[in-house]
């Protein structure tokens, strides 16, 4: 579609301007131009030109000034001529196309419109007019998944998930900022929380195994229609930061699996200092040594069972025992109990979301 907007535009400019002019794109294709044979050519030695910058450059007798909305420009128009005059006609079709572009994207274009309500732009009550003017199906079920680029090389990521998913009337692929990319992706209705995770981590594996580009996941939570895909957005960044908490190791964070994390990740920090000081009366939770909050980690994740935890610490059962009665002389709680396990648990983690230094009050 760009094309043809493109091609409109220079057709009624080609007699003002009164020499050849056109459109290439990201590859250094012409896309538009006044003389109709060269469209669809190529000049590779452009596109190099066209990765580095959005400034003016000459090539071969023709001034290219480049222009789009992303990192690296999406399109340059050029015109015959590397005189003052061809620069400033450059310059003027570079705005003028680039505004017109814009402004054709916020009213027709469908990915444009999906990210508006991803990130809260559009009001609710043009959310539905808007909809119906684009034929979207407000019954079809979709999930958002926020994409965070943590360590890459020059393979655009970006381009790695269009690929992956190029059904452009389904899914629908945009930047928010330079390492968060947002997937909404169209999923059967009471698709299983288990195929999200394996969705999210079919594209972390293509992206570390292929393109040596290491990224996070945070998936919200499916929902049907257009509304309330902004809530979806806004529960995969919550899974994304409450992740980098608690969960430092994991590369995929569903906010359905937060649990209780999501819970002491909203709580004022001098709230959680409280409770760590009414928890820990005797001593500190700095007074347990590495050793001994190695033990209690296994022994949660052995469901408070004695034989199958030492079994794991390769460990004699006593000696366990004695470190659990240690524990229980140091802070006043014996894990051996569900209700004081929980409280030890929970009191973890307090302590881990107050060292990730929280700005709340």
């Amino acid at each position: 579609m760009s094309n043809r907007l493109f091609q409109g535009l220079i057709h009624q400019m080609r007699d003002t301007v009164g020499c050849t002019i056109g459109v290439v794109d990201s590859g250094a294709t012409i896309i538009a131009c006044s003389e109709l044979t060269r469209i669809g050519t190529v000049n590779e030695y452009v596109s190099m030109d066209l990765s580095d910058n959005h400034d003016i450059f000459v090539r071969d007798g023709y001034t290219y000034k480049p222009f789009g909305s992303r990192p690296k420009p999406d399109y340059a128009v050029f015109v015959e001529g590397t005189d003052e005059m061809a620069a400033k006609y450059a310059g003027i079709m570079a705005i003028t196309l680039a505004s017109i572009k814009q402004y054709y994207d916020e009213k027709y274009d469908r990915n444009n419109f999906v990210k508006n309500v991803v990130l809260d732009n559009v009001l609710p009550g043009d959310i539905v007019v808007k909809a119906r003017e684009l034929h979207f199906n407000n019954d079809i079920s979709r999930v958002v998944l926020l994409i965070r680029v943590i360590t890459s090389n020059d393979v655009s990521a970006y381009d790695v998930i269009q690929n992956l998913f190029p059904d452009k009337t389904k899914d629908f692929i945009f930047n928010v900022t330079e390492s968060d990319i947002v997937l909404v992706k169209e999923i059967k209705p009471n698709i299983d929380p288990g195929d999200l995770d394996k969705l999210a981590r079919s594209i972390s594996d293509t992206l570390s195994g292929e393109f040596y580009t290491r990224v996070n996941v945070g998936i919200g939570t499916p929902v049907v229609g257009i509304k309330d895909l902004a809530r979806s957005f806004k529960e995969a960044q919550m899974a994304l930061e409450v992740g980098k908490v608690f969960d430092t190791e994991k590369a995929i964070v569903s906010y359905d699996n937060l649990g209780i994390a999501r819970l002491i990740y909203h709580l004022p920090t001098t709230l959680c200092e409280t409770f760590l000081a009414e928890v820990f009366k005797k001593n500190s939770i700095e007074s347990l040594d590495h050793e001994t909050l190695f033990t209690i980690q296994k022994f949660f994740e052995n469901s408070l069972n004695v034989s199958e935890t030492s079994r794991k610490l390769f460990v004699h059962r006593n000696t366990l025992v004695y470190r659990l009665e240690k524990i229980k002389k140091l802070t006043g709680l014996d894990l051996r109990e569900f209700d004081h396990a929980i409280v030890f648990k929970i009191a973890l983690m307090v302590k881990k979301y107050l060292s990730s230094n929280p700005t709340k009050f």
